[in-house]
């Protein structure tokens, strides 16, 4: 009874080292609330993790419901976005990998188990003269295992944030694409109402022509004007339609679902700015890519003092087992059974550890100084995106409050002059042309002020705050080299 006791423990001493396992990485899904309570303090959206059928209809539903609203405002967009975007989807399952990698991490390596027979086919011992049993298992991974469950926990962290990061981005890329969406279609809508009056300026020069009142060259010009400006309303429809498809894609949208309508004019510019004084230190505190660099600096941090740590012994086994063994004297069966107790390890003679340690060094060095320049960075985007959104506003108040009014007033002025007869039709039509130009750039300055804006909440939280708006371009008549008279 002694005997079988002994053997007992020999053989399930290193399973006994092992401990409990951790499973509170097992769950489905892992980590995930810290990715939508960051979503829902950053971008006020709900985002889900769809892992079975009953949820996947579920939002297929509410989708649905959503998409059906008429028309599509920009939280709209954003919520369809992160509901139903498959991008984000497989994004997810990467955090599902961490969470598995660090599950994986509170494990032991599996024992190895060695059967062994001496003495086959000895007659006078009855087939077998000794029976060895081992068990071996890694002593240097039980002496490291906490160290390495604290590392794959950083990296499961990680993990969390670079979801919430690609949550944060799809949101900030969909809102940026409904604006621009919108603000194509208020592009064609201006476009058609300059080209109604082109064709109308048309018309009359072809008038004025047969009453000799307007030259051949002239007529010409007032065509061509026309005419080009029937091009660029195509191209403005056609970059409405794939600005419009970029949209739908962000959303995930397909087949029926793509009829959506959304609205055919950006918003009017708010009364005031929103103050950000201390946008620079809110972005150092909330940016969630920058706590990412954190969690990478720590967790090599971690795996530097480890490869330190193991620089000179990389296996350490200790073996565990017994041998029963059968003898005859005296014409009489004995048997004996005594435990074993081996340690295997490997002499660092040819590789002292030196190039594992410098380039664990290395890798430290390298997160310090890539966690540096994020922080820089970070400080720099801020201060760029409320930079941008306050000028932006300035040049949008701008046209809206001084070029369009004087414009309209030119216009306005040139009609009477006019209808008095005091004013030549030639100015009438160029005044004309300079305020659909104005009109264009007023558009193109409010798209970018409301582009600066969605850019600021990437610029705290993170999630890509685009390139900064610069001054408005103009779509404009003009380009199509018609400079009147």
């Amino acid at each position: 009874m002694t005997i079988k006791l002994k053997t007992a423990v020999l053989l399930l001493l290193p399973i006994g080292l092992g401990g409990c396992v951790s499973t509170e990485y097992a769950r489905r899904d892992a980590g995930f609330a810290t990715v939508s309570d960051t979503v829902a303090v950053a971008a006020t959206k709900q985002t889900v993790w769809i892992q079975n059928k009953q949820q996947a209809q579920a939002i297929s539903d509410k989708v649905k419901d959503l998409v059906a609203r008429k028309p599509l405002d920009v939280d709209t967009a954003v919520q369809v976005a992160l509901l139903n975007n498959r991008g984000l989807q497989a994004a997810y399952a990467y955090l599902g990998d961490g969470a598995a990698d660090a599950w994986q991490s509170t494990m032991l390596i599996n024992p190895t188990v060695a059967l062994g027979l001496t003495g086959i086919g000895t007659p006078e011992l009855e087939a077998w003269r000794a029976f060895e049993g081992m068990v071996a298992t890694n002593i240097l991974a039980l002496a490291t295992r906490k160290k390495n469950i604290e590392i794959a926990d950083d990296r499961f962290r990680q993990a969390q944030l670079g979801a919430a990061v690609a949550t944060l981005t799809l949101a900030a890329d969909t809102r940026r694409a409904w604006i621009n969406a919108v603000s194509a279609l208020e592009s064609v809508g201006q476009l058609q109402r300059a080209q109604a009056a082109a064709d109308a300026a048309s018309e009359l020069a072809s008038k004025l022509g047969e009453t000799g009142a307007m030259g051949k060259a002239s007529q010409a010009r007032e065509h061509v004007f026309s005419a080009e400006l029937a091009a660029q309303s195509a191209r403005a429809r056609l970059a409405a339609r794939l600005a419009k498809e970029e949209l739908t894609r962000l959303m995930g949208l397909w087949g029926t679902s793509a009829d959506y309508q959304i609205q055919n004019s950006l918003a009017p510019l708010p009364k005031a700015l929103a103050k950000r004084d201390t946008i620079e230190a809110e972005a150092l505190q909330k940016r969630v890519d920058l706590g990412v660099s954190k969690l990478e600096l720590a967790a090599t941090a971690k795996a530097y003092g480890l490869t330190d740590a193991t620089r000179y012994v990389t296996d350490f086994e200790i073996l565990t087992g017994f041998e029963t063994e059968r003898e005859i004297e005296d014409e009489e069966k004995k048997v004996g059974t005594k435990g074993q107790v081996e340690l295997e390890f490997v002499i660092p003679i040819f590789d002292s550890g030196k190039a594992r340690l410098r380039k664990a060094e290395l890798g430290y060095m390298r997160a310090a100084n890539q966690l540096a320049e994020k922080a820089v960075n970070v400080r720099s985007e801020a201060r760029s995106a409320y930079e941008a959104y306050r000028s932006n506003y300035e040049i949008a108040k701008h046209y809206r409050n001084s070029v369009l009014p004087l414009r309209t007033k030119i216009e306005e002025e040139s009609l009477l002059s006019y209808n008095g007869m005091i004013t030549n039709t030639f100015e009438l039509l160029s005044d004309t042309r300079d305020k659909i130009n104005s009109t264009l750039l007023s558009v193109n300055a409010k798209r970018d002020f409301w582009l600066a804006e969605a850019n600021l909440l990437p610029a705290i939280y993170g999630g890509g705050a685009g390139e900064a708006a610069g001054p408005a371009e103009a779509a404009s008549a003009s380009e199509s080299g018609s400079t009147g008279h």
